[in-house]
């Protein structure tokens, strides 16, 4: 992806933390790990007992079902469940393409998301009425968003950040606490509005239908994002859905509230010189009198910009340099990975190449640069487009190609922060770079350029040494917003032809595919992260302790604590691990998640149909997966063919899930108070959420390593808690 007016890595300019994202959303993005713990390992939690605890809390507890009369109540469960996991796919995507300060941590609003719906299941029985109050938190939300949006300004100085019309943006803490604090109420209401319907059902049949409604909503925002609708068609399906999950108990002022809701995304998606593609939401406008070019902003930050040939060769020549070491003759077949809206390719194209394949895993930046780049080179007959990842196309490709580039390769789905995993993270590691030259044609050619800080730059030329065995040439040009433009080119073949200087800087130990974090400085956990976490894991602690009364009532369910924090990271470590096989799109993504959604329901159906063997067996049958696929590294699945690709990662990565849920499915039906389980189960999952950050130290391989440790802890006090209930008096 072309990113002339900045460097690749802002996110170490503005020094803001980021989780581990699958990708935005995921974003690509990671809501699965959310609802497999909350609406999935928290759905016998909701039931339990139907209404024994009712009675017991002394509330009065809506009939389940109240005022709904639409549908049976099965589709009711079903139709809730959809609109919760709906919702929250929307709030994550949503909140991140307006706040940079979000889309820098980027499951900020997926822990907000999983707190919320754990209150909500919380309070399935209780007469706080949440449900009731979710159009208003979720108008709230809307317009904060809205009105204090958080905008990338400019890529040097103290303060880079503005907000409407040019004012300085909210404070980062103040911003981010409003947004969690309001992500949460919204999903208390749809939380809430699930759970009171679980106590109409046996637990296994309620949770059957929580996850038929969990595919859906998974299937329609996927469908949504294919057909790159705005906002406002995510407002109308949330507004219109939390009015019928109402139903004839809505007041006049709760729609008020959802027509407000969908008025404000419909004035925001009517914006002009304004897309949403299945990332980004992307700006695209004209300026400039005597050098006129497009320049493109994504979620809120500088992005790129669409230049003439003429321009390019007057202000951006480095677009040039790779061709000062090949000949015109010798440009069969080049591959740009990257190809954004088009200025690499029409490069390419005026230097002699015969045919380019132009691989840009955005579909929207191939349109706009079908139609809007001045020299129009994706309308050439000798260029095929590829809207797809850059890494998944080297390994499906069989093609190869005398000269390969990394055309300034950057997400940038609005500075995701220098710990963050981008899209484009696995393109940048070693075993990449090293697939790259594999494509290459005898006497081929690979180069990489981009705006690099010192440190990236020394860390992208000590990768192209180990790749290629040998120094790469680099041609350093002019600086921009800190960072220094650079030109690394090598070949397998023997010495770059026609290079003045060969890098000779300071080894910085490459990225690699278990630690793809290539604008990580160090491998540590940044301090603005602990701190980021730990104020999380302390307003979670006071929202359970409130909803949920005495945490002393959780000691007999410390298992389920360590069960939920593990059942994250498991969910963690399975969409990483697709996102490197088949690539970080979004459709990887939602493909991953409802497939974790199938595993869990396949495991239900199992504990309801069959009778499973005691704990320790389950557990035992549990760590042996995760054994397994700890001995078979990531790497060794990458060079399969697809299908064979499909089918290992697949076994390794659904086993632990389906008997992990086997082992959750059991141990419920011996819980004596389920939401007390339950809150013990929410808090465990919350802390794994910040386990996760591990990974930034370690890599993601030994997640599994924490994930069994944590499985081992939770069997050790199930067993004991087993002991101490037989114990004579």
């Amino acid at each position: 992806m072309p990113l002339d007016e900045r460097p690749e890595s802002v996110a170490e300019q503005t020094e803001t933390p980021a989780a581990a994202q699958l990708p935005g959303t995921a974003t690509s993005d990671t809501a699965g790990a959310a609802n497999g713990a909350a609406s999935g390992n928290g759905t016998a939690a909701a039931n339990g007992t139907a209404t024994g605890e009712a009675a017991a809390s002394g509330g009065t507890v809506p009939a389940a079902g109240a005022g709904r009369w639409w549908l049976d109540k099965r589709a009711q469960l079903a139709f809730a469940s959809f609109l919760m996991l709906f919702v929250e796919l929307a709030l994550i995507r949503w909140t991140a393409a307006n706040n940079v300060y979000v889309t820098n941590a980027t499951n900020f609003v997926l822990l907000a998301s999983f707190l919320g719906i754990g209150i909500g299941f919380l309070n399935a029985k209780s007469s706080r009425d949440f449900v009731r109050w979710a159009p208003l938190a979720l108008v709230l939300l809307v317009a904060f968003v809205l009105a204090f949006p958080v905008i990338l300004a400019t890529l040097s100085g103290p303060d880079p950040y503005r907000g409407l019309f040019g004012t300085k943006a909210l404070p980062r803490p103040v911003s981010l606490a409003v947004v969690f604090v309001l992500s949460t109420a919204v999903m208390a209401g749809f939380g809430q509005a699930v759970a009171r319907l679980f106590v109409a059902f046996e637990p296994l049949r309620a949770y059957r239908l929580d996850v038929f409604g969990s595919i859906a909503g998974i299937a329609v925002f996927t469908l949504l994002s294919f057909l790159e609708l705005p906002p406002v068609a995510w407002g109308v399906i949330a507004a219109a859905g939390l009015v019928l999950v109402m139903g004839r108990s809505a007041r006049w002022w709760q729609y008020a509230a959802a027509v407000v809701v969908v008025a404000m995304l419909a004035i925001e998606s009517a914006a002009p010189h304004q897309q949403w593609s299945p990332y980004y939401k992307i700006s695209a406008q004209l300026s400039g009198k005597a050098h006129p070019a497009l320049y493109v902003s994504a979620n809120n930050i500088p992005y790129q910009a669409a230049r003439s040939l003429t321009v390019l060769h007057q202000q951006k020549k480095f677009y040039f340099f790779p061709y000062q070491h090949v000949t015109r003759s010798s440009l069969k077949n080049v591959l740009i990975v990257g190809a954004g809206t088009g200025n690499d390719v029409a490069v390419a194209l005026s230097e002699g190449a015969q045919h380019v394949d132009a691989v840009e895993i955005d579909p929207v930046l191939l349109k706009i640069g079908r139609s809007e780049h001045p020299n129009h080179p994706y309308d050439s007959p000798r260029v095929t487009t590829h809207s797809a990842d850059g890494r998944a196309f080297l390994q499906n490709s069989k093609q190869h190609y005398n000269l390969i580039l990394f055309a300034l390769p950057d997400s940038l789905t609005a500075v995701n922060g220098q710990s963050n995993l981008r899209l484009e993270s696995y393109l940048l590691t070693l075993q990449s770079v090293k697939a790259a030259r594999a494509h290459l044609a005898p006497g081929g050619t690979m180069a990489m350029y981009n705006y690099y800080s010192n440190h990236l730059f020394n860390r992208y030329a000590t990768t192209m040494q180990q790749a290629f065995n040998r120094a790469p040439c680099a041609q350093v040009g002019a600086p921009l917003g800190g960072r220094r433009l650079a030109v690394l080119t090598d070949k397998p073949s023997g010495p770059v032809p026609n290079c003045t200087t060969v890098w000779h800087g300071t080894q910085v130990a490459p990225a690699t595919d278990d630690h793809p974090f290539p604008y990580l400085l160090n491998n540590t956990i940044p301090t603005a992260y602990v701190w980021m976490l730990a104020l999380i894991l302390a307003a979670s602690l006071l929202f359970v302790r409130i909803a949920g009364g005495s945490l002393r009532r959780m000691s007999g369910y410390i298992d389920l604590a360590f069960m939920g924090a593990a059942f994250l990271l498991l969910e963690t470590k399975n969409i990483v691990q697709f996102a490197l096989l088949f690539g970080s799109t979004w459709l990887v993504n939602a493909l991953v998640t409802a497939a974790v959604l199938v595993a869990v329901y396949l495991a239900v159906e199992t504990a309801r149909h069959v009778k499973l063997p005691p704990p320790v067996y389950l557990y035992g049958a549990l760590i042996a997966t995760l054994l397994l696929t700890w001995l078979i590294p990531q790497e060794d699945l990458v060079g399969l063919p697809i299908v064979a690709r499909f089918l290992a990662g697949g076994a390794l990565a659904f086993a632990p899930v389906f008997i992990a849920n086997l082992i959750f499915a059991q141990r419920f039906s011996d819980v004596e108070t389920t939401t007390t389980a339950f809150a013990a189960n929410l808090l465990g999952a919350m802390v794994g959420g910040a386990l996760e950050y591990l990974a930034l130290i370690t890599g993601y391989r030994f997640l599994l390593i924490l994930v069994g440790v944590l499985y081992a802890l939770a069997l050790v006090f199930r067993l004991l808690q087993g002991r101490s209930a037989v114990r004579p008096a």
